[in-house]
């Protein structure tokens, strides 16, 4: 049995279909569904169980024997939600819970980290686990910080020799497009963003720079293929030794106007740009670079290349949303 919370998400929910395409039976995901279309994102998988979060422990005791490793991906996500105390709870004060009960019963423990723990990237996007390291980092919002939290809480964990899981690793994802995203509201990817605009019509819609550095439009993001960041995941589950904070990007930064350009060529269409100002409440927690280090993760043996950006925006508009059924 493979526990996967947040297993209806976006990333969860492409975790969850190749844990089934390698032969995973004993899928358990622990979400909300609610009242949209976020189920659709589970309509092709076979599962052993659907758990309501609120009664996430009260199944991991009772089935503790037949548990061999829980995917920790429920999240509050949002990174302009203005509850604060409600991503605490959810991000950081859920996830010690978590790592106390891997740890006690000897479970392996895989959590999704996030690239927003980086701040603006003044102190680089190198993932080293170390507390001196993690201290130096900045995030621009309660998401980012309530993540950073739980890794530098995790750290302490590890150098004090306090107990831990058999096996735990964090995953610190950066700009991940792909299927099954759909519901995701205002953090849709860019990339959904700019298909939808061109699809309705318009022209795609890029915001204006406010930094000396970086043209309109040439703001860079490390932009990462799901599949990708799964595999890094499938990846260090296959490798139980294999423990820390690893990143889970492509490793090259591309600008906005480079993936619009993707986009646009996967329809079959010359790039049309505009550009509108940037929210005022946006501009002063704005990251205008970021670049995942991939050097630990090469270092502890995953090799796969990443899918350059114009191929995985391919095969998102041609495979997917062009499709009459857009879900993985």
């Amino acid at each position: 049995m493979i526990v996967i919370t947040g297993g209806a998400g976006f990333i969860g929910s492409n975790l969850v279909a190749s844990l089934e395409a390698r032969g995973g039976s004993g899928l358990v995901v622990v979400d909300h569904l609610g009242s949209g279309e976020k189920w659709r994102n589970l309509s092709k998988r076979e599962l052993l169980a659907i758990v309501p979060p609120a009664e996430l422990f009260n199944y991991l005791v009772q089935h503790r024997s037949a548990i061999e490793g829980v995917f920790h991906l429920g999240a509050s996500s949002s990174t302009i939600e203005p509850d604060t105390d409600l991503v605490v709870q959810t991000n950081f004060s859920l996830s010690q819970r978590l790592w106390r009960w891997c740890a006690d019963n000897r479970i392996r423990l895989i959590y999704a980290s996030s690239a927003a723990t980086y701040g603006n990237g003044a102190a680089g996007f190198d993932d080293d686990t170390a507390s001196k390291a993690l201290a130096k980092l900045r995030p621009l919002n309660a998401y980012g910080w309530s993540k950073h939290l739980f890794d530098r809480w995790v750290a302490r964990q590890v150098e004090r020799g306090y107990p831990c899981p058999p096996q735990w690793a964090g995953v610190k994802f950066f700009n991940v497009y792909g299927p099954n995203e759909y519901h995701k509201g205002g953090q849709l990817s860019v990339a959904l963003q700019i298909w939808r605009q061109i699809s309705s019509g318009a022209h795609a819609t890029l915001f204006k720079s406010h930094h000396a550095d970086y043209a309109d439009g040439g703001q860079q993001r490390d932009f990462v293929w799901v599949d990708d960041v799964v595999d890094i995941m499938l990846w260090l589950y296959d490798q139980p030794k294999t423990c820390g904070i690893f990143n889970a990007g492509s490793g090259k930064a591309r600008s906005f106007a480079d993936l619009a350009g993707a986009v646009y060529a996967a329809l079959g269409k010359e790039p049309q740009l505009r550009y509108i100002e940037m929210p005022e409440a946006l501009r002063g927690n704005y990251q205008y670079f970021t670049e995942a280090k991939l050097e630990r993760l090469r270092q502890a043996g995953y090799a796969k290349p990443a899918t350059p950006l114009e191929e995985g925006v391919r095969r998102y508009v041609q495979d997917f949303l062009t499709q009459p059924d857009i879900y993985r």
